[in-house]
């Protein structure tokens, strides 16, 4: 293990890439927290201390810090400091003005995504693969379903399929879900009942995944579909609404233990899939990034105190009580949302180190 060819061939693109979606989401929170006439005092790319800055005319202190692995937006008020109870401070905004605020951060990753999708479909243009099986694999719940070669997928649920893609989407995250596909044979529709077999797969990260498998072969024929600037907006949008979905079902699947946790992963497998997308071009790296944002955005929006979503949870509560929650209520939910924090942090950056070697190399040293 390398560590510093690691971080040399990694480190650029992952600095890039993080500082790119964590200005854009805390970009949200100085826009909207402007907006509504909140001082803003810092406006910081990393953490720890600051390696180059500047001050702007309203006062805000604007910075690069040492610790590239987030930022953040130091509100007047936003602590309920004293003296605070100026007309520009956070503290004596509306609730629905602070809810604004934060929930502006990931609202900026989602949009973002959206237009960094929509300007690659309408430039590079969208990856399409027709939805049609030319192979079926022996044994496969395909075959036990009833799938023959030629057949094309139209629609699974009820929902409409377009491309290949769509079939993957669905089944990689439906394993042991009883899925109704509707396939077009001979020019006729055929009703089929089909449940994806759980599989585990090794992406080209390393990464074990346990998904959903059918056990189909589709077209090698890919195209890369140019779209106008209006389908490109539209496509856009399913796709970001795609991963949220994909993700979400992810994550509550962890919580009910039908799928393992080591696809969790930290800065360290951030930073390794940094380096390589950049490795396959621009348009690759552009696409990660959107992908980044949109789960940024998403996570945020987690009910977990500390995290942008917490807040929003504190503020309708706020909302339907008339008032706020107790200080002591708010420091004990902080608390909660603390150790969440530090605990997925804590599991990812081990999966991380199981990733690329680390708790292996240093089991060897001691063997």
């Amino acid at each position: 293990m390398d560590l510093v060819n690691f971080l040399w061939t990694n480190g650029v693109s992952f600095v890039v890439i993080i500082s790119v979606i964590v200005f854009v989401h805390e970009l949200g929170h100085y826009v909207v927290a402007r907006w509504n006439g909140v001082r803003v005092e810092v406006f910081s790319i990393g953490f720890g201390p600051e390696l180059r800055g500047w001050t702007d005319r309203a006062g805000t202190r604007w910075k690069l810090s040492l610790l590239p692995l987030g930022g953040y937006v130091k509100m007047f008020g936003e602590q309920q400091e004293a003296g605070a109870t100026t007309t520009d401070s956070f503290a004596m905004k509306r609730v629905g003005q602070r809810s604004a605020i934060a929930g502006a951060g990931p609202l900026a990753n989602f949009l973002f995504a959206i237009v960094v999708l929509a300007a690659l479909f309408a430039t590079a243009g969208q990856r399409v693969t027709p939805p049609e099986v030319t192979s079926v694999k022996p044994d496969s719940a395909a075959e036990a379903a009833g799938f023959t070669a030629g057949d094309v997928v139209v629609r699974i649920d009820g929902a409409p399929v377009e491309r290949f893609e769509d079939i993957q989407d669905v089944v990689r995250s439906s394993p042991g879900e009883l899925l109704q596909v509707v396939v077009l044979r001979d020019g006729a529709e055929v009703a089929l009942d089909v449940t994806p077999r759980l599989v585990e797969q090794e992406d080209r990260f390393g990464v074990v995944h346990r998904i959903g498998e059918l056990g189909i072969a589709r077209s090698g024929a890919v195209v890369f579909r140019r779209l106008d600037p209006a389908s490109a907006a539209w496509q856009a949008v399913a796709e970001t609404w795609s991963i949220s979905w994909a993700t979400l079902d992810a994550v509550g699947q962890m919580i009910a233990g039908t799928r393992g946790t080591e696809e969790l992963g930290g800065p360290v497998r951030i930073a390794q899939m940094s380096g390589q997308v950049a490795e396959d071009g621009f348009v690759t790296m552009v696409w990660f990034m959107a992908m980044l944002s949109i789960n940024l955005g998403l996570i945020n929006l987690f009910p977990i105190p500390m995290l942008d979503g917490g807040h929003l949870a504190f503020y309708s509560i706020e909302a339907l009580r008339g008032r706020p929650l107790g200080v002591r209520a708010q420091e004990f939910g902080l608390r909660i949302g603390l150790a969440l924090v530090v605990g997925l942090m804590v599991l990812a950056t081990w999966n991380d180190l199981i990733q690329v070697g680390v708790v292996e190399f240093v089991a060897n040293l001691w063997s």
